[in-house]
């Protein structure tokens, strides 16, 4: 499934853009408190490589965005 963010659907674009944003701060942000920018960098690194690769996503039939 391709997601076009093209503008022609802008308030479906940014549901998309929101719930990745919601999941970011719940799931690492929040729980991690990092201190510095330095920190925060490494740390958001590591969780959207996770998000990508190992999470998988309900709305992607309980895939990755890696496999599909």
């Amino acid at each position: 499934m391709a997601i076009a963010m093209d503008g022609r659907g802008r308030a479906f674009d940014n549901i998309f853009v929101e719930r990745l944003w919601r999941c970011m701060k719940y799931e690492n942000v929040y729980i991690h408190d990092y201190q510095t920018l330095g920190e925060a960098r490494l740390g958001l690194g590591r969780y959207f490589r996770f998000y990508n690769q190992q999470r998988v996503h309900q709305a992607l039939d309980y895939l990755t965005p890696a496999e599909v």
